[in-house]
């Protein structure tokens, strides 16, 4: 098996997609990066994020995913959730004693891909798991998050007891 293959398999895209046929005409993109950076990953060297905002069915997830695929070709190493899955899997690997080896199997990626940010609310530890896994990620990889959910109602995502 070819590493790209291996990349593509481990990274755990629910569908292969690619930016053959994609349209761009309905997205906007900051100034500061170009359709053709995008498509090269430029921010994945420069440990930057990206955001991917807007209302459902605008090819959030398809664009996210086309990166993702892109950055394993070239070598990257890419992890692909839902979100909420991703909560899932923490919640679980804590309750059976297994977090660490969870986090530094995410450790090891190039790229984090949350797909469907803030879709559910979570639980306390959820959220704070979540918060961790984007915190710990701060200047050592990088992170899209895709999300119809604008930026100032985020703090629901992050469980507040107050």
């Amino acid at each position: 098996m070819s590493e790209k293959n291996r990349n593509l398999k481990s990274a755990g895209f629910d569908v292969i997609k690619t930016f053959e046929g994609y349209e761009f005409g309905d997205i906007q993109i900051p100034n500061a990066i170009s359709i053709e950076e995008l498509k090269a990953g430029a921010f994945i060297d420069r440990l930057e994020n990206l955001i991917l905002y807007g209302p459902v069915g605008t090819g959030k997830s398809h664009m996210a995913t086309a990166i993702g695929v892109a950055a394993c070709s070239r070598g990257k190493k890419v992890k692909f959730y839902r979100t909420a899955t991703l909560v899932n899997l923490l919640s679980e690997a804590k309750a059976k004693g297994e977090l660490q080896r969870f986090m530094k199997q995410l450790q090891k990626t190039d790229l984090l891909v949350c797909d469907e940010w803030g879709y559910v609310p979570f639980e306390k530890d959820g959220s704070q798991l979540l918060f961790q896994v984007i915190s710990e990620c701060y200047e050592k990889r990088s992170v899209i998050i895709t999300t119809n959910l604008e930026f100032s109602k985020w703090n629901g995502i992050f469980y507040d007891e107050n």
